[in-house]
């Protein structure tokens, strides 16, 4: 399967670094171009990519605000680019309904995984980003609090709220089925599950539920 990307970010030179790199990776394909979030959001709708890669920071509609329109007017996903891991800006990009985020800095093994990821319907968040960002997040910008939380919580088997707990602690679907010794193909159906009790669109989500509501895992 071919996976198609849109870029949006404001220097054309970043775009064209990043459009020649894509290139070289089998498998994926970049579909157009964005200077700004209008376009992106445009271009999104006329194109629908499976992925773009979002900058978070460009003038007039910036990223978080382009990610939202993706994000309730269109199947794409969004992988949010940054410079720094713990930028607030990412903090807005995740509320907003991004699937993660990476360093603009990341090895192009790094950035194809992240896309693959993504265009899979994983989510972009390290154990240490999580940690980091997530519990920044929860302290600048909480959601309301949502009074059923525990007891949709309650609702999941045993067996679900271990695999939510990994999911709060960053780990991918591939690192619970290690630590669980389960298959991959089962942590997906359980996550499935997962998200359907508790009313969530993705593991994202389900990791900042998890810290407002403090239901944190460790992953270590």
């Amino acid at each position: 399967m071919t996976i198609s990307v849109l870029l949006a970010d404001d220097q054309a030179l970043v775009r064209m670094a990043f459009r020649a790199l894509l290139d070289t990776m089998p498998g994926i394909t970049v579909v157009g171009e964005a200077a700004d979030g209008d376009q992106a959001v445009d271009l999104t709708r006329k194109t629908c990519p499976d992925v773009v890669l979002m900058d978070i920071r460009m003038p007039g509609t910036d990223g978080i605000e382009a990610t939202r329109r993706i994000a309730s007017e269109t199947a794409s996903r969004v992988l949010l680019l940054t410079t720094f891991d713990l930028d607030d800006y990412a903090f807005g990009g995740l509320r907003a309904g991004a699937c993660g985020f990476l360093l603009k800095d990341a090895v192009p093994a790094t950035l194809g995984e992240a896309i693959r990821a993504v265009a899979c319907g994983d989510a972009v968040l390290t154990p240490r980003i999580t940690r980091g960002l997530v519990d920044r997040f929860a302290r600048i910008a909480p959601w309301p609090r949502d009074e059923h939380a525990g007891t949709r919580f309650a609702q999941l088997t045993p067996r679900e709220q271990e695999v939510f707990r990994l999911i709060a602690a960053g780990l991918s679907n591939a690192e619970i089925a290690e630590r669980l010794f389960l298959t991959e193909a089962t942590v997906k159906t359980h996550i499935t599950r997962i998200l359907a009790k508790l009313q969530l669109r993705d593991r994202v989500q389900a990791v900042i539920f998890a810290y407002e509501h403090q239901l944190r895992g460790r992953a270590g």
